[in-house]
């Protein structure tokens, strides 16, 4: 039987969604630290509202521009694909990635390290060593088994993730539906969104090594706006889910993990943790593969080509200068990293793409 994950359909149309999902769900809500910061400070109702509204909506437009401008341009590594947009200055961009692939993987590091010794006990530098073996396994592996795992641990994220929010119902429903009915916003909310998509989608070129399978317009189109709401449709299940704990989650580190404690299911924490180390491996693998791709395109319009044993050694690096960075600790890096490098994709990378996709396309 033909596995669909290779399928030609899977691949032009929700495999790049999933990739952006990968990328995203480290770094953008696996902990849920990030959802309290940018959506359930700004109240249940506000929160929703800003991912839903502003959040989805965007996320879709970005990626089917930059799927677009990808499968024209033949750009499918992120130097290749700002080179098109901003010329000489793509450096820019360079920078700007480089300091949020360390911040995300910091706090990948920060959080693997964080599951290990809050759910078996050991030591936090195994949780740590964990993601690096596995990361540099898969990005010496190579695009296509890169491509099959994310997809894979995507749906596997997704059935978890519906699992968690019915065992929230079932443990604390009443609240959970108290939460949904407050009506609270604060009326900041729409800056919520838009910082959330802003900060996630500004690495939006690390999975561009997926976009080759588009051959069309319409493949383009149709991915991009499949692609929100693949990638917030997990993030609104658990958003929901959290709502019920009140505003005691802000003050939580590792909020999911909090939530798998108030409900109470040993199986299901295990089941969960397991999935959510699975996605800081996920997202850590895009962005460092990302690097390597590039890389490669660089030295093979030199006529060169990248040696196998570059790609393991690229993630061992970054993983170990992520680790120094993850000791500013989990909140800071979210709090104040993730908001900086917010405005600078802003000006480098979706301010741009938004000028030169619509003067391309019309």
């Amino acid at each position: 039987m033909k596995n669909p994950l290779r399928s030609d359909w899977f691949r032009r149309t929700l495999l790049p969604g999933f990739c952006f999902q990968s990328m995203v769900i480290a770094g953008g809500y696996g902990t849920g630290r990030e959802l309290v910061d940018f959506f359930l400070t700004k109240g249940v109702l506000g929160g929703l509202l800003g991912m839903l509204l502003i959040t989805t909506p965007l996320w879709s437009l970005v990626c089917a521009l930059t799927f677009e401008i990808a499968r024209r341009a033949g750009s499918y590594d992120y130097r290749t694909l700002t080179r098109e947009l901003l010329g000489r200055w793509n450096w820019l961009y360079e920078v700007i990635y480089l300091a949020a692939m360390l911040v995300v993987v910091s706090v990948v590091a920060a959080a693997g390290g964080e599951i290990v010794s809050r759910s078996l006990g050991l030591p936090y530098a195994i949780g740590v060593l964990a993601i690096m073996v596995a990361v540099g396994y898969l990005v010496l592996k190579g695009t296509s088994t890169v491509e099959n795992f994310l997809s894979f641990w995507s749906m596997a994220l997704y059935a978890v993730y519906i699992v968690v929010l019915i065992a929230a119902f079932r443990a604390f429903g009443p609240e959970i539906g108290a939460a949904l009915g407050s009506g609270e916003a604060t009326s900041d909310w729409v800056l919520g969104g838009v910082e959330y998509m802003a900060y996630n989608v500004g690495t939006l070129p690390a999975v561009l090594f997926c976009a080759h399978h588009l051959r069309t317009r319409r493949d383009a189109m149709v991915a991009g706006m499949l692609a929100g709401p693949i990638a917030i449709i997990p993030a609104v299940l658990f958003f929901i889910a959290i709502a019920g704990l009140g505003s005691g989650m802000i003050d939580e580190t590792v909020p999911s993990l909090t939530l798998l404690a108030e409900i109470g299911s040993p199986l299901l924490l295990f089941g969960f943790q397991v999935v959510l180390f699975g996605t800081l491996i996920e997202t850590a693998t895009s962005l460092i593969h990302a690097v390597n791709e590039r890389a490669a395109r660089a030295m093979e319009e030199g006529g060169r080509e990248l040696k196998t044993w570059l790609r393991p050694a690229t993630s061992t690096v970054v993983l170990l200068a992520a680790i120094l960075l993850a000791q500013a600790g989990l909140e800071d890096l979210i709090g104040i990293g993730y908001r900086i490098l917010t405005y600078g994709f802003w000006v480098i990378f979706i301010l741009p793409l938004l000028w030169y996709g619509v003067r391309r396309l019309r």
